[in-house]
């Protein structure tokens, strides 16, 4: 880890520099108001005028997911050790600040009345009363004591960062014009007023060659093959790195954050102690935009995010994640390429090419990047994950989960566990009659054993798309004519002796005749994967919510047919273990690198001036 050491025993006394500043409700993105700060009494929001208005006795909360101070975040990691709070806005208030600590209730240190100066501005030195050894989250409350109003709330240092990043937010897009579109938009209207303007440029890596956005100073378009989010971010990377900037920026196209998230991202980044410092988004369920989705993930075997279901309007629960978000993260830490910031020096592996899945973590992994979530530093989904979920997306998971334990050494797991991998996928679909994922998981697994350089052969995945859309008959979405069918249970799947006989006999698959008996279910896209209510099924009817199904039934043939396969795949890939982890080890440490992809994508090696930036910014 490269650290940079910092003076932190004498306050150097110079212009505040603001570390975060305040986000509110944005219409489009997040209007999940307990969020952002907590109204009671006399006091609203008005949207339009960008301010709270407050009468006597009204009350501003700041004990919120997305406005708290993570002051322990930002002392343990940029070594902060001076901290005001400055506010701006008319009237006389009383002022609380809660300084929270872990498995201890909150201590108030700070309580006055104050009134705004005839500049509309009042500030605190919190440097004589807050607990610097144990950190912890700073948070604040207003009382109104008459009218007033209040027009931001800042966290600030009179410490000066250690750097001035340089970032390239790089956004891959494929046939997505719109959002990308809008997501373009609202960076260029951003980056107009912001004082971070100097510092920051728009790459858009147009997989599809359809968006059709203008360049500009600030929005650079690259028109590029389909090679899916692992192209697109490669060449992302290359174009950033040519432009000479410190950092790049990973994002989806359609990039649903609060714009002034990356003021605090760059901030972060110019005090982080350890140039390796990269921050990664956190994302939120479609459904609710008040539920963490993951805060950050980990990875052994599967996909575990952190902080799943998290109530961003219940405090106590913010508190937890934020504290538990504070140490320092495991090896197999990483963070999503919706948002995942990252300095160039410290990407001395590159994306591997497997079109989509799994590039982001493995990416994360191979490098050594230390890994921070930032409060606030969210991204707003529009799809359900758990929709997701198909033939194709299960073909491409066991292929990237199997080869990041084969190819990382940080990831080695042991003969046992490895074996036990791809049989976690294909029991989960047996039991649930996806036979055709079963054949794309048997074939994903064959891909994994045909080595690296089958990957750098099929890095657009064309042919075995077509492949597995050949393969796709019954799992295959069709318009729904006619009335949904019926359900009939006659076997209770939430019986434990139901559970235990259909346990016993692979869901009714080692039952005679089962096929006439068994349950037929409907049930909706997202509850694919789960198992307790497909017990006892022969029958599974899906619904995606805008008119589309597809049926899956019971079929012992196909059933076993696949299961053999499978048993011949383990039985070669235990014969092999040894020599193909040797061969993914050296083949992905050759096919991560910009050669691979500057060959791949028909590009020039990189300039003079390009490699220049790249030394300049490795010293």
């Amino acid at each position: 880890m490269n650290q940079i050491s910092t003076v932190t025993d004498s306050i150097q006394t110079t212009a505040p520099v603001t570390l975060q500043g305040m986000l509110w409700p944005e219409r489009g993105i997040s209007t999940e108001g307990k969020i952002y700060f907590r109204l009671t009494g006399a006091a609203g929001l008005s949207q339009r005028q960008g301010k709270i208005i407050t009468g006597p006795g009204g009350k501003i909360g700041f004990d919120t997911a997305f406005n708290l101070f993570n002051y322990g975040k930002f002392r343990k990691f940029c070594g902060i050790e001076d901290i005001l709070l400055s506010l701006k806005g008319r009237g006389r208030f009383e002022l609380v600040v809660y300084q929270a600590q872990r498995e201890k209730s909150a201590d108030r240190i700070y309580n006055e009345i104050f009134s705004f100066d005839e500049n509309g501005a009042f500030s605190v030195d919190l440097n004589e009363i807050i607990d610097r050894q144990r950190g912890g989250i700073l948070y604040f409350e207003l009382t109104s004591l008459e009218e007033g109003e209040l027009r931001d709330a800042l966290w600030q240092t009179r410490q000066q960062p250690l750097r001035q990043p340089r970032i390239a937010l790089s956004i891959t897009t494929f046939k997505r014009e719109e959002a990308v579109r809008e997501s373009a938009r609202r960076f260029d209207e951003f980056v107009r007023t912001s004082a971070l303007a100097p510092f920051l440029q728009l790459i858009v890596v147009d997989n599809g060659q359809s968006a059709e956005i203008p360049n500009s100073d600030k929005v650079r378009v690259i028109e590029n093959e389909n090679l899916g989010g692992s192209g697109g971010f490669a060449r992302g990377l290359i174009e950033a790195e040519s432009l000479g900037v410190t950092h790049c920026l990973f994002m989806d196209d359609d990039a649903a954050i609060h714009m002034p998230v990356l003021e605090r991202v760059w901030t972060f980044l110019a005090y982080a102690l350890d140039e390796n410092a990269a921050v990664a988004g956190g994302l939120t369920m479609a459904n609710h935009r008040w539920a963490m989705w993951e805060n950050g993930a980990h990875f052994r075997l599967s996909c575990k995010p952190r902080h799943l279901g998290t109530d961003l309007r219940d405090f106590s629960q913010v508190l937890k994640m934020e504290h538990e978000s504070t140490v320092d993260a495991a090896t197999n830490f990483y963070g999503g390429w919706w948002f995942f910031a990252f300095p160039i020096a410290a990407a001395g592996h590159r994306p591997f090419p497997f079109f989509v899945r799994g590039d982001d973590i493995s990416f994360s992994i191979a490098n050594d990047f230390n890994i921070v979530t930032l409060p606030g530093v969210v991204c707003f989904q529009d799809a359900d994950f758990s929709d997701k979920e198909s033939l194709q997306t299960l073909y491409l998971d066991l292929r990237s989960h199997v080869i990041h334990h084969l190819a990382l050494p940080n990831m080695e797991i042991g003969r046992v566990a490895l074996l036990s991998l791809p049989p976690r996928f294909f029991v989960r679909s047996f039991l649930q009659l996806h036979y055709e994922t079963l054949e794309a998981l048997n074939i994903s697994f064959e891909d994994v054993m045909r080595g690296p350089d089958f990957f750098a052969e099929n890095a657009d995945m064309s042919a075995r798309r077509a492949d597995l859309n050949k393969i796709r008959k019954d799992e295959a979405w069709k318009d729904l004519e006619g009335p949904v069918p019926a359900e009939k249970i006659r076997f209770n799947p939430n019986s434990g002796w139901v559970r235990l006989l259909m346990k016993l006999t692979l869901n009714g698959h080692l039952l005679p005749f089962f096929s006439h008996y068994g349950n037929r279910r409907v049930l909706r896209a997202g509850e694919r994967g789960r198992i307790r209510e497909t017990w006892a099924a022969a029958q599974i009817t899906y619904l995606d919510g805008s008119g589309k199904y597809f049926t899956v039934r019971h079929s012992k043939r196909k059933a076993f047919r696949q299961g053999w396969r499978m048993a011949r795949n383990l039985f070669r890939f235990n014969g092999r273990m040894d020599d193909l982890k040797t061969q993914w080890r050296e083949g992905y440490n050759r096919l991560a690198t910009d050669d691979f992809w500057r060959d791949r994508l028909n590009l020039d090696q990189p300039s003079a001036t390009a490699a220049d930036h790249r030394q300049a910014s490795a010293d």
